[in-house]
């Protein structure tokens, strides 16, 4: 192959080439010119002449692999065959020996060149170490300056409780460290549809003002707000994507955009840039997308910070607020610990119990508990601590300091840190007066519950003693009158009318005697008294009534049983009187700690009131009063009742 002439007219003018051509030359006139040959005492050293230029020639071709490598060594090596294989075929004497000295120089001269070539290789390739270990370093000084600069740049952004601050200073350092001509920073509104210029460095007043809002897809810094991907433009001013023309009176060129991010979430945008091309390598792109990302850490945890001090503020507030309310409170408030040391108290606590605030803070709160009112104090603690329904509130005795007795409605609940609890706070209001004047009304109802029982005993007992007989004898003469021959009058169709209105009103007598106090209730008890008025409901009324016992019948004082008796009868009277029903049923049930008797009808039921102190505005004085009668009995009324659906009254007494 030929060589070109470029190579050729290198190689012409290098001056090691004619060198080895002279040394060539030389030493083939040596080799074949007798008086040349003489000049040399090739004896001295044990060889003949043709050995020693033989020899001689191995110096051209070691010559030319160091200078020219192995292309060059082998040339010159075909060039010493050429010139020592017709001397050894052709003039030597012995042939045979100057053939095999001709091979051994050219073996040596093949080894020599692949040794000087091998040597080439080694140095080639330790100076190519060399180099790209040079060029390692001076990356790894400029990567040690980039993240000096980043670590700086992270430290400003972490350090600095100033936002507005922080991002002002890392803006600066990366225009320094980048070598650039101006930084921005876009951060996401709340509502992520626009981005607000917060921070920006080398440019002017005009542009910032210009960017100030840009909108979510707007734009080149809309762009990547959008698509989260980082954005090199070589040349702004004629980017079909740019909205705004305070770019290009800013004479913006290249831009590097990068979004900045937290939580693998977009919350803005850090763009870069020249007034002059610039090409963003790989690594300045990779190093933005890292201090956005810092940026963007810089920013949640503002964010995370300035919530943290609202909601410290706020906290704060409330503090004071609840300490405010608990102090003032009127109703006492104390705390004590799990031991029921008490560690904090208003001033209603301490009036309440007799105490300065300071005293009691010394004090257990077993001072002010007597047995009692400790077993229903453990027990509200154990229901609260196992997760167990608590009806709140509840009513506790307290011991005051005078040795009196108050009577309390008290809400406890626990206090928990870290979901361990630490302290039980109660709530008290004091119900001593009402209590004892809620005492004295119900001794007054009850005063005037037995009054009317007596006053309806008496009329019952003058109806049956008197009236009653008194419309026997009047019903018996009008019958002697009737019966009597001859008879007294021509027609007595009119007397024997009113001989049936008399029996009519006496049966109507004898009815209202009953209703008033039923005798058989005296003489055998609650069940056969309302066993007797289902039967007299569902004769006079043609409503069915039943009765159904269950469980083992008890009997109750007899004050207690008129009070069932007279709900029961109340009851059935509402029945007969607003509920159209045609059957009713009234179910006693026996157990162990209580009686329930049920009252039930196929009426068409009525709007139960959502309390029953109600009932007494709706005009519903029957239900009201046997609601009076149950908390009389230190029982409980419910009524469940609807529009079509009935209504069920039920009066649960405890035994």
């Amino acid at each position: 192959m030929a060589l070109p002439q470029g190579k050729i007219l290198r190689l012409l003018l290098n001056f090691h080439f004619w060198i080895l051509l002279a040394i060539l030359t030389i030493l083939t006139m040596f080799h074949y010119s007798a008086p040349f040959g003489g000049l040399i005492p090739y004896s001295a050293f044990g060889l003949t002449r043709h050995t020693a230029d033989r020899v001689l020639l191995l110096v051209p071709i070691v010559y030319a692999a160091i200078i020219f490598g192995v292309k060059g060594g082998i040339v010159f090596l075909l060039l010493s065959l050429g010139i020592m294989l017709p001397r050894a075929l052709v003039f030597s004497a012995s042939r045979t020996d100057a053939i095999v000295e001709v091979i051994g120089i050219a073996l040596v001269g093949i080894l020599i060149t692949g040794w000087f070539d091998t040597l080439q290789k080694e140095r080639r390739l330790r100076q190519k170490s060399i180099e790209e270990l040079e060029k390692t370093q001076r990356e790894l000084l400029v990567d040690e300056k980039r993240l000096a600069a980043l670590n700086s740049i992270s430290h400003c952004l972490s350090l600095n409780l100033d936002l507005q601050e922080a991002l002002d200073k890392a803006l600066e350092q990366i225009v320094q460290v980048m070598n650039l001509d101006m930084a921005l920073v876009f951060i996401l509104t709340k509502t992520a549809d626009e981005l607000n210029l917060k921070a920006y460095y080398g440019v002017s007043e005009e542009f910032a003002e210009g960017v100030r809002w840009l909108g979510v897809g707007e734009g080149l810094n809309g762009r990547v707000a959008q698509t989260g991907e980082p954005l090199v433009v070589e040349d702004t001013a004629h980017d079909p994507r740019l909205t705004r023309e305070v770019v290009a009176r800013e004479r913006v060129v290249a831009q590097l955009i990068v979004p900045v991010k937290a939580r693998d979430k977009v919350t803005g945008t850090l763009a870069v840039g020249m007034h002059r091309l610039r090409r963003f390598t790989p690594d300045e792109i990779e190093i933005l997308m890292a201090i956005g990302d810092e940026i963007g850490v810089a920013i949640e945890n503002n964010r995370l910070y300035k919530e943290q001090q609202f909601m410290a503020e706020q906290l704060r507030q409330s503090e004071q607020s609840y300490r405010e309310l608990f102090e003032k409170a009127h109703d006492a408030i104390w705390v004590h610990d799990l031991e029921g040391n008490i560690t904090t108290a208003n001033e209603a606590a301490a009036k309440l119990v007799g105490y300065s605030v300071e005293e009691l803070l010394d004090l257990n709160v077993r001072v002010f508990l007597d047995d009692q009112s400790l077993k229903v104090a453990k027990e509200v603690r154990r229901k609260l601590l196992a997760g167990e329904l608590l009806v709140q509130p509840y009513e506790q005795k307290l011991i005051r300091r005078d040795g009196s007795e108050a009577n309390l409605m008290l809400t406890t609940s626990l206090l928990a840190r870290d979901g361990v609890v630490q302290a039980v706070q109660h709530i008290a209001r004091d119900v001593t007066e009402q209590k004892h004047m809620d005492e004295n009304l119900r001794f007054y109802v009850r005063q005037i519950t037995r009054a009317q029982e007596e006053e309806r005993k008496r009329i019952a007992r003058e109806l049956h003693d008197d009236t009653a007989q008194q419309l026997i004898v009047l019903s018996r003469q009008l019958d002697k009158i009737i019966s009597a021959e001859p008879s007294p009058m021509k027609d007595m169709t009119p007397v024997e009318k009113l001989s049936e209105r008399v029996d009519n009103i006496l049966d109507g007598v004898r009815r209202f005697s009953q209703d008033l106090r039923p005798s058989v209730l005296d003489d055998l008890g609650l069940i056969p008294a309302l066993e007797w008025l289902a039967s007299d409901m569902t004769a006079h009324f043609n409503i069915s009534v039943s009765v159904e016992v269950k469980g083992t019948e008890r009997r109750f004082p007899p004050e207690k049983e008129l009070l069932l008796f007279r709900i029961v009868q109340e009851a059935l009277s509402n029945v007969r009187k607003h509920s159209s029903a045609q059957s009713a049923w009234v179910i006693i049930e026996f157990t162990e700690k209580q009686t329930m008797v049920i009252v039930k009808d196929s009426g068409k039921g009525f709007k139960v009131p959502e309390h029953l102190s109600d009932l007494t505005g709706m005009a519903k004085l029957g239900l009201a009063g046997m609601a009076e009668r149950a908390r009389l009995l230190d029982g409980e009324l419910t009524i469940d009742s609807g529009p079509g659906k009935g209504t069920t009254v039920t009066v649960t007494v405890p035994f």
